[in-house]
């Protein structure tokens, strides 16, 4: 019996992912005639026929599409475990890669940063920044060493642990006549605004569809929407609208210009996360930033608003 390996699982991705043998074939820098040679192998193996052929497409047999998933995970985890292997025995090159939402980039990593370039000048850093999707994808795929978002996807491979809590509030141009109430304001208050919500691919979106009680879809008026905190300013730039959004969110950029209030009756609030691959042990740099970060988010004053969850385990050494 044919012994299988990660080249037949490569082979068998390869092959589902461009629908065709001489792509495949280029993409993995092979022969048609080996990558043909290699599925039959494998379909010898299982047992089972992977691939229906025509003359223009290569389609997946329904046990093939059930299993292309496990098949990703494996590569995938190979990678990363080969990945960390190589990153220990080259000491990281002294270089931390992270992901992060955008106004935890301006909260959270840009003052974290600056203490940890003083302490350690010849440590290189890379910031991906993007919405809890991207970030969760980042980390996951092995392209960041951690990522700081809200919880979106809840993926078993990730570990996500609490950094600090976010009271949400609503945000509208100074005009607004949401201007007029002093202090915090009730979500019923937002009733008959227009609004302008986030997509539900975003972290921000997808919590707040996650509380349908708030009544949002029944209190405001038929919604814009926008996929990004960027396309929200430009947005609420045209006067009129509302929006609600997490208090750090609200403070980060161009967003700032706007008026801000807390709501209440009843008061939420997101968690943001730091979130690691699981069972993935931490370089020594990594371990070094990320005790800085601990560090910066205790003593930063712009947090001030929000709730600092500081008793986890984040920062320490997971391979001990």
């Amino acid at each position: 019996m044919t012994k299988l390996s990660l080249r037949h699982l490569r082979c068998f991705v390869a092959v589902a992912e461009t629908g065709s043998f001489t792509l495949a074939a280029a993409r993995l820098f092979q022969t048609q005639s080996s990558l043909t040679a290699t599925i039959q192998q494998f379909e010898e193996a299982v047992g089972l026929k992977l691939f229906d052929r025509t003359t223009r497409k290569v389609l997946l047999t329904e046990e093939a599409v059930h299993f292309k998933v496990e098949a990703d995970r494996i590569l995938r985890d190979f990678d990363n475990a080969i990945g960390d292997l190589q990153a220990i025995a080259k000491g990281q090159r002294g270089h931390v890669r992270i992901a992060g939402a955008p106004s935890m980039i301006v909260h959270l990593l840009t003052p974290a940063l600056a203490a940890f370039r003083q302490a350690y000048p010849d440590i290189t850093v890379s910031v991906r920044d993007g919405g809890s999707h991207r970030v969760e994808q980042d980390v996951l795929n092995g392209d960041a060493d951690f990522g700081i978002a809200s919880r979106l996807n809840n993926y078993p491979e990730l570990d996500y642990v609490p950094i600090l809590t976010d009271q949400f509030g609503v945000i509208f141009p100074h005009d607004h006549p949401l201007a007029a109430i002093e202090g915090p304001i009730r979500w019923s208050q937002l009733a008959g605004h227009d609004y302008i919500s986030l997509t539900s691919d975003t972290g921000i979106g997808a919590f707040l569809e996650a509380y349908p009680e708030l009544g949002l879809n029944e209190r405001v008026q038929p919604s814009d929407h926008v996929s990004s905190t960027t396309s929200l300013y430009a947005m609420l730039r045209l006067g009129g609208k509302i929006s609600v959004l997490p208090s750090l969110a609200a403070q980060a950029g161009p967003l700032k210009e706007f008026e801000f209030r807390e709501l209440c009756e009843p008061t939420l609030s997101r968690e943001i996360c730091l979130i690691t691959r699981r069972l993935r042990s931490f370089s020594a740099n990594t371990q070094r930033i990320l005790e800085v970060l601990k560090n910066s988010v205790q003593e930063n004053q712009t947090l001030v608003d929000a709730k600092a969850v500081l008793e986890g385990n984040w920062g320490t050494d997971r391979s001990a």
